[in-house]
């Protein structure tokens, strides 16, 4: 990944890890990535929240990335998640996924033992001089409880030059707008919400790292295309006819609603890992008929 202007926008979509039988299902993983190429996407997020990386083992989160590169191969950027609440464990991940070939990182806060500004700045900075690979920061603190203050990512962009983008998902415009007011150096800002793509491109985003991309690549990359080339109108109608698919696909905790999306189009198996189980069948009938709603079925 580089940080040219081919990178500061787009639409990357943040894979499902499929499984069957209770292993990754390597066939899935590979058609799901065609998909995303054939669509139009910019990138991949692979083994990010969407692809179950609380679940995987160290040897299964490194296979993902791999085999997401290999599939990808070169015809669009992988981004490899390699966050961990433990500073070792995401420098260890780092390493190998700049082995297997990732162009850039998804690191997020750490979670669970909720560090102060400084203890996040450290994390930060000890992973960024132990690769070469740009990263982009992951705001989200209802699953971290802790959030990355916005003069903290102004400090790591000055001090760390492979710090060079932040995936937002903390529902506020206002931070957008702060940071690309701010920051004094190229800096990726990426909506980390489907639904608020739109409202964080208006005041500084670049695009998003998408779930419904997983599904619908073509569309969600036609709306962020379109609102970059200024053709206003038409990326509010495609966000008006996406948006009951954005909302749909969080009526439970992610990625279990598009699992359920990719299992009813017949694309991977419907299977999660405990301690997430598949979504309710009253979620499942209102998932397939924002699909309906949305042209997708």
């Amino acid at each position: 990944m580089s940080t040219d202007s081919s990178m500061k926008s787009g639409v990357y979509t943040a894979i499902v890890t499929p499984f069957r039988n209770g292993q990754v299902d390597e066939k899935a993983l590979e058609e799901l990535v065609e998909r995303q190429v054939a669509g139009g996407v910019d990138g991949i997020v692979a083994v990010g929240t969407t692809g179950e990386s609380p679940t995987l083992s160290f040897e299964e989160h490194i296979g993902v990335i791999e085999k997401t590169v290999r599939a990808a191969a070169g015809r669009v950027k992988v981004i490899a998640g390699a966050g961990a609440n433990s500073t070792a464990e995401a420098v260890g991940l780092t390493r190998e996924a700049e082995r297997v070939g990732a162009d850039g990182l998804l690191q997020v806060a750490p979670y669970y033992n909720k560090p102060s500004q400084e203890g996040l700045y450290r994390h930060f900075m000890e992973i960024a001089r132990n690769t070469s690979l740009p990263i982009i920061l992951y705001n989200i603190p209802s699953r971290c409880g802790v959030e990355i203050d916005v003069e903290t990512v102004l400090r790591l962009a000055r001090d760390a030059d492979n710090v060079v983008g932040l995936k937002e998902a903390g529902g506020r415009p206002d931070r957008v707008a702060r940071i690309a007011a701010a920051v004094r150096k190229p800096f990726t800002l990426l909506s980390g919400d489907d639904s608020l793509t739109l409202p964080f491109m208006a005041v500084g985003a670049e695009g998003v790292i998408s779930v419904a991309s997983n599904l619908a690549p073509a569309e969600v990359s036609r709306m962020v295309r379109a609102f970059r080339e200024g053709r206003l109108e038409e990326a509010r109608a495609l966000h008006g006819r996406l948006y009951p698919l954005f909302k749909a696909l969080f009526i439970e905790t992610n990625p279990a609603p598009i699992k359920a999306a990719l299992a009813i189009k017949g694309w991977i198996a419907e299977e999660l890992r405990l301690p997430l189980v598949p979504v309710r069948q009253e979620s499942r009938e209102r998932i397939r008929d924002a699909m309906a709603m949305c042209g997708l079925l």
